[in-house]
């Protein structure tokens, strides 16, 4: 019953995450849900869950897509899908999420220090790459975007809007992927499938979140949560 609390708890708060700021899931969730499940397994059942959400609100916020910039980490995350994967099979997982956690707790020392990126179409492919190397080999695009797009101060709308639609290619061609290279099980799609009433109130309540937050709370929220991660991350590996 612990494991189950646990289990409803995270994709709870996940879900809520990744509704109100558009990146939550898969950085909240990835670290957690290694706790009570195989990596395999856990990296997995959050790329499912990931495009479910992505699907469920995209229509929605549409409007408020950067589709060039969207097309630009398409192309960027091809070579970096195939990275991933090579890394996930060759690597043990303490050593790259030591490796993650390092690189986003940097990042965001730098981004509190008010460091700001200054976009191109280059940088865009660069971000789409690593965020294809993150997905395929630990199931977390999310910090490569949301550094990206915090230092070049996008709003919170377009960096929701622009992650979700990317959210959609990139967590389907790793679930592929993964399937293809690592296998799957039963276990998978069953959690999966379990999961998704709470991904619907997740959903709901996540919408209500990203409502009444604005954007100077919207940065705060995000650098809490890198830093919350990163160490996370880090601690749980050493361990």
């Amino acid at each position: 019953m612990g494991t189950v609390f646990i289990f409803i708890l995270i994709i709870l708060v996940a879900s809520i995450l990744q509704t109100s700021t558009g990146f939550g899931f898969s950085i909240l969730a990835t670290p957690f849900l290694l706790l009570i499940f195989e990596p395999k397994e856990a990296i997995q059942i959050n790329l499912i869950l990931s495009l479910v959400i992505s699907l469920a609100l995209i229509v929605k916020i549409r409007s408020d897509i950067d589709g060039g910039v969207v097309r630009r980490f398409i192309w960027g995350s091809l070579p970096g899908l195939l990275l991933g994967i090579g890394i996930f099979v060759l690597l043990k997982i303490n050593l790259l999420k030591v490796t993650v956690s390092l690189v986003i707790l940097l990042l965001t020392i730098l981004l509190i220090l008010n460091f700001r990126i200054r976009k191109s179409k280059t940088r865009d492919g660069i971000t789409g790459g690593l965020a294809g190397t993150l997905t395929t080999s630990i199931g977390m695009p999310g910090p490569p975007l949301l550094l990206y797009f915090s230092g070049t101060n996008s709003t919170k709308e377009r960096l929701r809007a622009t992650t979700l639609a990317f959210y959609l290619f990139i967590y389907l061609a790793s679930l592929l992927v993964q399937v293809s290279v690592a296998g799957t099980n039963a276990i998978i799609w069953t959690s999966s499938l379990y999961a998704l009433p709470i991904v619907a109130v997740g959903l709901f309540l996540g919408q209500l979140l990203f409502n009444v937050i604005n954007q100077k709370m919207f940065r705060i929220f995000t650098y809490v949560l890198l830093l919350f991660t990163s160490i996370y991350l880090l601690l749980e590996s050493l361990n």
